[in-house]
């Protein structure tokens, strides 16, 4: 049989951290308690945002945006590893590894460069507060997040094609518990893939270090307005919803970076899984205690939230 349909047929075995399957108990639960808390904080973000009109601003638009793509890498990614981690069976179908494999490129790079566009309005906010309500239009909103999608699409059609149009000269074990690009190319024996691995780092660093090149650019500007700002109130104001945003990408950046921008890809197979576990489940819970925290509006409209669902629920309950 053809190896190709071999694999199409019976798709792949996830390994994952089979070799210790103690380890894997654990990581089971730890996954289920951040796996609870992305899907709460990142929903509450959502919801106060958008019932508060006070936050009806391109900052809290772009917010809602970082919530909704943690929600999504969390429903897409984690249920597959969750049988992987429970249970014996550690099989995926073809299609479904590569229904995984395109979404976690897709929402990969999509919060690449949303860190950039975020960090883009905070430029605009400080550096030029009397046009920011002009220049950042709705209307400009949501063609920046258009875009972002879209880039983010074709940069993962581009990389997860390439990566499945490779021969797997019938190896099905993938060393992962998910279908993630680096384990996806390591597969591949039977022909040299020093190509295929410096083209995924050359477009890694484009889809990557090109967005973080933006970002640094952009909070150059704000630091040169802060030193200029004779408003203590508003310096700190603006430290503290920068600080936010430069903790996310300080916290994104450094894995991805470790992860992706190393030719021949020299981290470690174990290193490699514990920084995926890193990034794909504790990160995407980071984000909304991080932005809760630092700032003062956001807690103010979820303390309304939970006022109103408190009061809906005592009417329900007395009724």
């Amino acid at each position: 049989m053809d190896q190709s349909n071999y694999t199409s047929l019976h798709g792949f075995i996830l390994l994952g951290f089979s070799d210790h399957p103690k380890l894997e108990v654990v990581l089971s639960g730890v996954v289920t308690i951040f796996c609870l808390i992305t899907l709460v904080g990142n929903t509450a973000i959502i919801l106060a945002s958008l019932l508060d009109s006070h936050l009806h601003t391109p900052m809290y638009f772009f917010l809602r945006n970082l919530s909704l793509l943690d929600l999504c890498f969390t429903t897409s990614i984690i249920p597959q590893m969750m049988v992987n981690l429970w249970g014996p069976d550690k099989t995926i179908s073809y299609v479904g590894c590569v229904i995984q494999l395109y979404v976690y490129m897709w929402l990969g790079s999509i919060e690449c460069l949303l860190l950039a566009v975020m960090s883009y309005d905070r430029f605009t906010a400080i550096c030029k507060p009397l046009h920011y309500l002009i220049i950042m239009n709705p209307h400009l909103c949501l063609k920046m997040i258009l875009m972002v999608w879209s880039i983010s699409l074709a940069n993962s059609v581009a990389l997860c094609t390439v990566t499945l149009n490779l021969p797997r000269c019938g190896n099905k074990l993938l060393d992962h518990f998910l279908c993630e690009l680096p384990a996806m190319v390591k597969i591949i024996a039977c022909i040299d893939t020093t190509t295929v691995e410096m083209s995924v780092f050359a477009l890694g660093i484009v889809i990557v270090l090109t967005p973080l090149i933006l970002i640094l650019i952009s909070y150059g500007y704000i630091a040169k307005a802060l030193l200029r700002m004779k408003s203590k109130a508003g310096q700190r104001k603006a430290i503290n919803t920068c600080g936010s945003h430069l903790t996310v990408v300080s916290i994104f950046y450094g894995t991805i970076i470790y992860m992706y921008l190393q030719p021949g890809n020299s981290a470690s197979k174990d290193q490699g899984k514990f920084l995926t576990l890193f990034y794909t489940i504790v990160t995407p819970s980071l984000n909304p205690l991080i932005y809760t925290l630092r700032n003062k509006d956001m807690k103010d409209a979820l303390k309304k939230l939970v006022r109103v669902e408190h009061k809906s629920t005592k009417r329900n309950w007395k009724s």
